[in-house]
């Protein structure tokens, strides 16, 4: 028995991947992988995305496309990130599409032998990209005319798409498709993408040719609420065991700084997982684990390597804990868990830790 580990399920990250195939229309699906797969596992979460119908992979990183090349997976790659000069060298080696939005980058593709470059429009989103539509045309034009270069596409990011109630997605969807329409009618071939999670469940017109998926091809509700309403599967379920089970008396405590004292006689399990696991410190008295199929919270600090739980006499040594998933028809989400600590569901599975195992499954026969 593993003290810890997390299980994907990678017939649901196909299954999600064919949801949102579907829910793009004409435009090909993208699974975004960077982040070693949102913690799924970036060559698994891959390979399953490919089966559901992805035809196109997304990174952020020069050594995450290298990965899965190296895997041997040879479908059409995008690094979205931004790139130092060793950095381009690795991507372009692995034959990655990358994103540029200064002359700068189109030089220096250039000077490595060229490649397929994909020009970014800040609309909004404030980070990567010029911000200047008459800037990105030139560039784009400078791509075309530049034999070493592929103009392969155009492309944004929206910042707000995950809030329903915002209306900055359909201005930024304003400022692209005015940029990007006329060179889309002289090169009918450019590839115009925007679509994250969000847009992709929420606004077609935003499909383009081509939508980027992230969270939601894990089974995590891009809009921070239940998968299901989105007909998404999670494809995590975290799991531990109890390591002890022991009676506390009114006054007697659990964990560093006492923050669990108990007022009459219960009792407590020691799960032996903790926040070098990736179960966050904020969860402290704030969370609920499932042993038995029953929601029991956590009582005191949680610490590197272990946590506490109310509990009552139903529970043994060696019990399943699940700490993220279903367990006999109760469930914990990690939007759970991202609500309780004012974060995201993704910021949730990102954290889980290298020193959880991943195990794969079922067997559909993809590889892992």
């Amino acid at each position: 028995m593993l003290r810890a580990r997390a299980r994907i399920d990678l017939g649901a990250i196909e299954r999600n991947c064919r949801r949102l195939d579907a829910a793009a229309g004409d435009a090909a699906l993208c699974a975004v992988v960077k982040g070693d797969g949102y913690g799924h596992g970036a060559v698994p979460a891959a390979r399953a995305a490919l089966a559901g119908g992805a035809t196109w992979l997304a990174v952020a990183t020069a050594n995450e496309a290298s990965a899965l090349r190296e895997a041997g997976i040879d479908a059409r790659l995008v690094d979205l990130g931004a790139l130092s000069p060793d950095e381009l060298d690795v991507a372009l080696q692995a034959d990655a599409d990358v994103v540029a939005w200064t002359s700068g980058l189109l030089d220096a593709v250039a000077a490595r032998g060229g490649g397929r470059v994909h020009i970014k429009l800040d609309t909004g989103m404030g980070r990567l990209g010029t911000r200047d539509p008459a800037e990105a045309t030139a560039l784009a034009r400078r791509a075309v005319d530049d034999p070493a270069l592929t103009l392969a596409g155009l492309l944004t990011h929206f910042a707000t798409a995950d809030d329903l109630g915002d209306g900055f997605l359909d201005e930024q969807l304003a400022r692209f498709v005015d940029w990007a329409t006329p060179l889309k009618r002289d090169r009918p071939n450019l590839v115009l993408h925007a679509a994250n999670s969000a847009a992709t469940l929420r606004e077609p017109r935003a499909h383009f040719d081509l939508v980027r998926c992230g969270v939601a091809i894990y089974g995590l509700d891009p809009f921070g609420r239940d998968p299901a309403e989105q007909d998404l599967e999670p494809a995590m379920t975290l799991t531990s065991y109890v390591a002890a089970v022991k009676g506390v008396q009114p006054g007697e405590s659990a964990g560093y700084g006492r923050r669990f004292v108990a007022e009459e006689p219960a009792t407590l399990a020691t799960v032996p997982i903790g926040y070098a696991d990736g179960v966050r410190r904020g969860l402290t008295n704030n969370a609920d684990i499932l042993i038995g199929g029953r929601r029991r919270p956590l009582a005191g600090t949680v610490s590197m390597d272990n946590v506490t739980a109310l509990v009552d006499d139903d529970v043994s040594e060696l019990d399943e804990v699940v700490l993220i998933g279903e367990q006999d028809g109760e469930r914990v989400l990690a939007e759970e868990w991202a609500a309780r600590l004012g974060t995201i569901n993704y910021e949730v599975t990102c954290g889980i830790s290298a020193r959880v195992p991943r195990e794969y499954g079922p067997d559909d026969g993809l590889e892992a």
